[in-house]
Parts: structure tokens; C-alpha cells; sequence
């Protein structure tokens, strides 16, 4: 995967270079009354640990260890580990710990060390012993008790001791209600992302309908207002705030790691397809372009209508004060660190295990899936395509032997008619959009499987939003193509404040930048919604040679329109993207030939289009 091995070789995976929260010397996840290092190691550990053993790159395992056996050897008696951080209110910090717990238990799940359950069990014996008023107690553990939930269930199916249970109800009751019917108990954009899954992870446990209810409702709550937005995002930038709500408001890019996580982990619970078409949206069409096409720099917000990524504080027309909008690798204590995660856990969830000894395409990539179903037989399926860029997705089975067993195949909810061809022959199957095919039969070596996914012209209106649109095609979503100029700025000075990075860091090896806008930006749409054929044609184009398509020049497919200019339509007070216009739209400019490219291809972007009279 490409894209993967980009983040390898881009920030995630050097960003030891860079951060001074990654610096050895004195770090309070190495040694004992270390002075830094609070979510930061932790966040960066996470990704970074998993492409270690998915590359089996030696160097960065040797790197992995060295952290991973300072948390292990940090467990003190009481079972408490690593540093001592304790909250305004003085009572323990659990929350960097919960971070620690998902990187130990893929880490586990790669290497079987043992050290890791008896660890892990320590340290829930210990949780389970602190009072009530003194756990969870401040704002971000308090708001992310689901993450140390899930992992108190994740240990229990290894080892089924029954205190962990009662952790569990512990941990469930000093969490922040995410079951209220209207409103939420924050409104932080990461928190929302992450914790609305914590109802029906609880409820893998409870079996009550209310408590997987309540994450639905959490998930359809946040997007009815700040949600009206493509990309599968909500308008939060940083808190969501009511009049704020248009498609120039963005997400952190921590926003769109944790998203795509928690979609991860409800496919798993549910088995609702539902969850992968959001973790696809979120990945396909807006994480990509939080990055520079090297993935060496980052910026902290990243919004449907964005037309600057430069290092001026644009609030209170984005929340909150700071140069948010530049790519600058040396900025952020979180996004920097934390982004990394996002995708070693989509590569995780693509293939998963069902219930019945099989095998589910949950999510399509080019991936090698190595399984034991049926009657404990190990298979491996290799899955070769250029999705979504393409509508075709081939596998290949390899078996020692013949083996009976079904496999799943995701149908997404935007495809109709879908097929599946089984070694070249038509398999009849009912092809639901948002269900999945199941094809049991008795596997032989080098069985191929094809899936076609036909993909169509759609078009969104965004009903809050000013009847605005927004175009797709398949699951990706089309933004204007606006010509970017980069421009070098300095890593310092246009970092937000609470960012530190080590003095030896080579600000010529990691630069930052600042684009804007090198054509007009201020269109509306001229379409047809009854025949979009007739207003919008697909152009296929050459797959890039560098296997990345999420780039201006090299995206394989871009779509030929038709717009209008909008003079009114400008720059505002505050350095952005106006509001949209007040719909519908009435304007006499000249209609105009422009091109559309997918929405994760543009650093800026006109993703919802104002709809013209």
C-alpha cells in the first residue's frame, strides 16, 4: 500500500527528528520523574509500532522496543505504569494510558508477547481498586472512557476473568453520558469522533438495544446540523459552535484518525456496513488532503470549502486562535503525532474474521489476508485492485486444500447492481446496496473471485447549507480544481503555540508551506440534475507511476463541468471562503468551462457548490 509506506517515510515515521515530545532524554515514558512526553509519545507510538511489524522494517522494530519496553518494565507494584500524570484536580490522569492500551494490545496480536496480558491485567486490577471520585475525573478521560473500555473487553476474550466486568460497568458509569437524545456531552470535534462509540462498545456487554441506539443517535445528531458537509465530516474545527455550520468549517486532523477508528471498531460490533461507507468517505476524501503529497507536513484543520492554508489566525471564523491552516510538519502537539494511526488500523479492518469460520471483505485495498477458517484450514486471499478509482476488486484464495467456508463481500451503500463473478462464472446472489453478499461453497486453490462495483454520477443537496452540492462518483466526492501555489514559510514562526520541536531538527529536511489559490475559486454548478451525464463527463486517466493518486497532477480520473463565477462569493473578514450565498443563486456571468478532481486530490477545495437559479 502505497500510502502507507508514504507515511512511513513521511512525518509518522521520522518524527522522532522533529518532535522535542519524542526526545530520549528525560522522557517520562523512559524514566522515572522524566519532564515530558504526556499524550504525545503515546499518539506517535501508536502508528508508528504498527508499521514497524507490517513493513518488518529492523530499525524501526529496534525503535518500537525501546518504548514499548520502558512502558512494560514501568508497571509498579499497584499496577500502575509509565508517568505519574495526575490532573488539576489531583487525582491520576488515566487517559494517555488508554492510548498505551490500543498500542499494546496490536503489538500483542503481532508478536504474542507475554508480557502484555499479565500487564494488562495488573494494571485493570488497580483500576478497578481506585474510588469512584477519583477516576476519570478530568475533561479528556472523562469524555474517552470508551477507548479503556474497549480494551477491558479486548483483554476479557483472551482471558474471560470476570472482574473485568465489573471494570467495565466501573468504567461505563465515571464516563461522560453519550446516551443523551439531544445533545452531546462536548462538543470537541476529536471527542465526538472518538467517544460517540462508546454506548455500543458497552453494549457488547449489556445486550440493550438503548445502548447501541445511543451511537447511532450520537452519530446522526452531530451531522443534522454540523454535518451537512461531503467528506463525511462535521464542521467542528476544533469546538463545534451553533451559526457556525458551513462547508469552510473544518476537522482535525486527529478528527478524521479517530473517525475512521471508530468506524473500524462498529463494523466489528455491528456488522453494519454503514460504518465502513463513513470510514471510506472520511478516508478517501478528506484525510488525504490534510497532507502535503509527500506526507511530510500536516495542518491542523482541514475543511469541504477551503480556499487559503496559510499561517494567519482566521478566528473566530475558525475555532480557535491560531495558525491553523498551514502544512507545517513542525506544528500541533496532537495531529502531529496522532495521525498516524489512521492508517495501519484501515489496513487492520479491510479483511476481517465472521462468526461462522469465515471471511469478510469489510473494506477494498490491495491487501494479503492470511486466515484460518472453516475447519481451521489457513488460507491466504490476496486482494488486487485500484479501488476507488476503479469498480473492479479481484481475489485470489490459495488453500493447502479444499475448504468449505463463506465468504462476505461488502456491497457499499451508493452501488446498485453490483456483481460477483466466481472464476469467471456469474454467481447469483442477492447484491443489496449497504449489505453484504455471502458465498459459501467449498474453496479450491486459486479459486478467483471478481467484484464489480459499478460506479455512477450522483449529486448531494445539503439542505441546511444553503441547498448547497456537492458531486460524486462511486464513494468519491469532486472539488473544484484549483491551481496551488506553494510557498516555503518558516516552521517556527507559523506553529501554533503550544508546539515544541527539538533544536537540532532540520527545518530544510521538513519544510512548511503555506498554498493559495493560483485561479478562480467562486463557482457555482451548472447542472442537470435529471441527466448529470449530460452536464458532467468522467475522464479516466493513466494510474500514476508513483501508485499515489491523491495529487493534483496525477489523480487518475477527473470529471469535465460546466460553472459560473460568483462575484459575490469572496474572501471575508476573517482571510476565508465566505459563507455560501444565499440560495438559489442568481447570476449573469458567462458559463464556463472548469474541471472537477476528487475532493482527497485538493489542498484547496470547493467541495459543496453553491446552487445556481
Amino acid at each position: 500500500m502505497k500510502w502507507l509506506e508514504l507515511q512511513k517515510n513521511g512525518l509518522c515515521g521520522h518524527l522522532g527528528e522533529i518532535s522535542a515530545w519524542l526526545e530520549k532524554d528525560n522522557n517520562a515514558w523512559l524514566s522515572e520523574g522524566g519532564d515530558h512526553g504526556w499524550e504525545e509519545v503515546p499518539y506517535w507510538l501508536r502508528g508508528y509500532s504498527d508499521m514497524a511489524f507490517i513493513f518488518d522494517d529492523p530499525a524501526m522494530k529496534k525503535e518500537t522496543m525501546i518504548w514499548i519496553n520502558a512502558i512494560l518494565k514501568s508497571q509498579k507494584e499497584n499496577g500502575w505504569f509509565g508517568p505519574e500524570v495526575r490532573s488539576d484536580n489531583g487525582n491520576l490522569d488515566f487517559w494517555p494510558n488508554m492510548v498505551v492500551l490500543f498500542t499494546l494490545q496490536n503489538y500483542y496480536e503481532y508478536t504474542h508477547d507475554v508480557r502484555v496480558i499479565p500487564f494488562m491485567t495488573k494494571y485493570f486490577r488497580f483500576e478497578l481498586a481506585v474510588p469512584d471520585k477519583e477516576f476519570l475525573s478530568s475533561y479528556w478521560e472523562n469524555s474517552r472512557g470508551g477507548d479503556n473500555l474497549y480494551s477491558v473487553y479486548w483483554l476479557y476474550n483472551l482471558t474471560g476473568d470476570k472482574f473485568l466486568l465489573d471494570l467495565a460497568q466501573k468504567i461505563h458509569r465515571n464516563t461522560a453520558n453519550w446516551e443523551q437524545e439531544s445533545t452531546l456531552p462536548n462538543w470537541h470535534n476529536v471527542n465526538i469522533a472518538e467517544c460517540f462509540r462508546e454506548p455500543a462498545t458497552y453494549y457488547m456487554q449489556t445486550g440493550d438495544s438503548d445502548d447501541l441506539k445511543a451511537t447511532y443517535n450520537d452519530y446522526f445528531l452531530i451531522r443534522r446540523t454540523f454535518g451537512q458537509v461531503p467528506g463525511g465530516m462535521f464542521g467542528a474545527d476544533e469546538n463545534a459552535r451553533m451559526g457556525y455550520i458551513d462547508p469552510r468549517q473544518g476537522t482535525e486532523t486527529c478528527g478524521f484518525a479517530e473517525q475512521m477508528t471508530s468506524d473500524g471498531i462498529l463494523t466489528r460490533i455491528t456488522g453494519d456496513p454503514m460504518w465502513a461507507d463513513n470510514c471510506e468517505d472520511v478516508l478517501f476524501n478528506s484525510f488525504p488532503a490534510a497532507f502535503t503529497p509527500d506526507m511530510k507536513a500536516l495542518r491542523y484543520i482541514t475543511c469541504p470549502n477551503q480556499v487559503t492554508a496559510d499561517d494567519k489566525n482566521h478566528s473566530p471564523g475558525i475555532a480557535n486562535n491560531g495558525p491553523f491552516l498551514a502544512m507545517n510538519p513542525f506544528s500541533s502537539r496532537c495531529c502531529q503525532h496522532n495521525h498516524g494511526h489512521a492508517l495501519p488500523y484501515y489496513l487492520e479492518n479491510l479483511v476481517m474474521a465472521s462468526n461462522d469460520n469465515g471471511l469478510a471483505a469489510v473494506m477494498y485495498n490491495a491487501c494479503v489476508t492470511k486466515a484460518k477458517v472453516g475447519d481451521g484450514t489457513e488460507v491466504t486471499l490476496t486482494e488486487d485492485t485500484h479501488y476507488p478509482f476503479e469498480q473492479e476488486v479481484r481475489f485470489t484464495l490459495n488453500t493447502p486444500q479444499k475448504v468449505s467456508f463463506p465468504i462476505y463481500l461488502r456491497i457499499p451503500g451508493w452501488c446498485e447492481q453490483a456483481s460477483v463473478l466466481i472464476n469467471g462464472k456469474q454467481v447469483t446472489a442477492s447484491a443489496s446496496p449497504d449489505a453484504f453478499i455471502r458465498i459459501e461453497r467449498e474453496w479450491s486453490n486459486n479459486d478467483q473471485i471478481k467484484l464489480e462495483l459499478p460506479m455512477r454520477l450522483s449529486c448531494r443537496t445539503w439542505q441546511v447549507n444553503q441547498n448547497s452540492v456537492s458531486v460524486n462518483y462511486g464513494p468519491l466526492t469532486f472539488s473544484l480544481k484549483i491551481a496551488e501555489k506553494y510557498k516555503k514559510i518558516s516552521n517556527t514562526k507559523s506553529a501554533i503555540g503550544d508546539s515544541k520541536w527539538q533544536k537540532t531538527a532540520d527545518p530544510q529536511k521538513w519544510p512548511a508551506y503555506e498554498i493559495e489559490p493560483g485561479s478562480p475559486w467562486n463557482y457555482g454548478l451548472v447542472l442537470d440534475k435529471n441527466d448529470l451525464s449530460a452536464s458532467l463527463k468522467i475522464v479516466h486517466k493513466k494510474w500514476p507511476k508513483d501508485d499515489f493518486p491523491f495529487t493534483l497532477s496525477a489523480v487518475p480520473i477527473e470529471i469535465r463541468a460546466r460553472g459560473q463565477r460568483i462575484p459575490s462569493w469572496g474572501i471575508d473578514q476573517y482571510g476565508l471562503a465566505a459563507v455560501l450565498p444565499s440560495y438559489p443563486v442568481d447570476v449573469q456571468t458567462p458559463v464556463e468551462n472548469i474541471t472537477l478532481i476528487p475532493m482527497g486530490a485538493a489542498r484547496l477545495r470547493i467541495s459543496a457548490f453553491p446552487s445556481l437559479n
